[in-house]
């Protein structure tokens, strides 16, 4: 694989009530600081949304004249969400919050929650980031991490799969899942499969351990829930980025800009599948919107069917899944057939088991990033725009991820992966 690694360790593990580990799977807030709040709100604005280089690369000035994710709803599971950013200003639908888990819901203890709601539904206001969707709302939610250490917080924090029952009762459509767990956890699973026959669509980071044990991610891998994996600029899947067959779409992840902590006093460039989660949940409220009558299935068959990629469909890779999000390539064709509303995009996935990297050639992408005049993309991934310069990377080039194979099968699990 290429890029350099995330710097530091991770900060925040969340883990479920019966103490399994779960990992922000956002790499250490602190790496750099690049704006200080000290600086004039024109400065940090510079500093700030000039290093969000995803919006160029994705074009997004080009898709918010189509949509801005307007009438649609996400729901941020992940460590609260501070709604007082002047980015975060009237997005964040605190009401909305089921009293039952509202626990601190709008309490963020690190940062990370409120980075991912900015990032989906920042207006920008005031030199923070600039949302992908900035016409969507966050409707905000807190889960039990180990980095709460009082008892009373403890015990009254809701946790992950009550969130994601109430969040499936909720009117937000699509639920933001940005952690990862090395454990399956029954009632996560349920309360997963009971969001989606509510008709939500659900995505979750794969994590960021590849570089050491890649151990497979939940609620990434479980039935129904888009494992999303980071990419860089150049459309190359990121070093650290977990692998296996639950990973179905990738995301700008690598060399973003975060919160550096709680204080909220400046942001710091760091890398991880937290941030691919949040924009791959911004790419489906830019769609969704656009498109409201369409049903979970058929916005993620659009954006699996738009996905930037130079194998073939029908063999998705084990680092990048279907491919690199594209939600522009949905938007200008106003003609697009999303297929039908009842069929699962996924259905491939649900008849075989959860494993780690393999050798097969349905499970790798290339070894090096594809020539874009050879004509070997697919069809979804072989036009271009010419809106920016900087799209065409995420137009006509798939991963350059090399082919790895785990010594011992040690991820290797014979349990069934989205089924019933």
């Amino acid at each position: 694989m290429t890029g350099t690694s995330p710097r530091g360790g991770l900060t925040a593990f969340l883990q479920g009530r019966a103490g399994r580990r779960v990992s922000a799977v956002c790499a250490a807030l602190g790496a750099f600081a690049i704006v200080s709040s000290g600086l004039a709100p024109s400065a940090v604005a510079a500093d700030v949304q000039s290093k969000q280089w995803y919006l160029d690369v994705m074009d997004a000035k080009g898709m918010w004249k189509v949509s801005t994710g307007k009438g649609v709803k996400v729901a941020v599971l992940d460590t609260g969400v501070n709604p007082d950013t002047p980015s975060l200003k009237g997005q964040v639908l605190v009401d909305e919050v089921h009293q039952a888990v509202s626990y601190n819901a709008t309490n963020d203890y690190l940062g990370h929650g409120t980075t991912m709601a900015e990032m989906i539904a920042g207006t920008g206001a005031g030199g923070g980031l600039q949302g992908l969707a900035p016409g969507a709302k966050v409707v905000p939610y807190r889960v039990l991490t180990k980095d709460v250490k009082n008892k009373t917080d403890v015990k009254k924090t809701p946790s992950i799969a009550d969130a994601i029952k109430a969040a499936a009762d909720s009117d937000a459509q699509i639920i933001s899942m940005s952690f990862t767990g090395d454990i399956m956890n029954p009632d996560e699973a349920k309360a997963v499969k009971y969001a989606e026959s509510k008709g939500k669509l659900m995505f979750a980071g794969t994590g960021n351990d590849a570089e050491t044990k890649n151990f497979i991610g939940y609620p990434a891998a479980d039935p129904y829930v888009v494992g999303v994996a980071a990419a860089d600029k150049d459309g190359k899947v990121a070093d650290f980025s977990e692998h296996g067959n639950y990973v179905d779409l990738a995301a700008p992840g690598r060399n973003v800009p975060v919160w550096c902590d709680a204080t909220f006093k400046s942001y710091c460039v760091n890398s991880g599948t937290s941030a691919a989660t949040a924009l791959a949940s911004a790419s489906a409220a830019l769609i969704w919107s656009a498109h409201p009558t369409w049903t979970a299935n058929q916005v993620l068959a659009t954006l699996i069917d738009t996905a930037g990629r130079d194998w073939p469909k029908n063999k998705p890779s084990n680092y990048l899944g279907y491919g690199l999000i594209r939600p522009r390539k949905v938007l200008e064709n106003s003609s697009i057939n999303p297929g039908a509303p009842g069929i699962d995009p996924l259905s491939f996935e649900n008849g075989t088991g959860v494993t780690g990297a393999s050798p097969s050639a349905s499970a790798s992408t290339s070894s090096k990033a594809p020539n874009p005049a050879s004509g070997g993309q697919t069809s979804a991934a072989a036009s271009t725009s010419d809106s920016s310069g900087n799209t065409t990377l995420w137009v006509t080039l798939g991963a350059a991820a090399a082919v790895v194979v785990l010594g011992g099968g040690a991820f290797a699990v014979a349990r069934s992966r989205r089924g019933a």
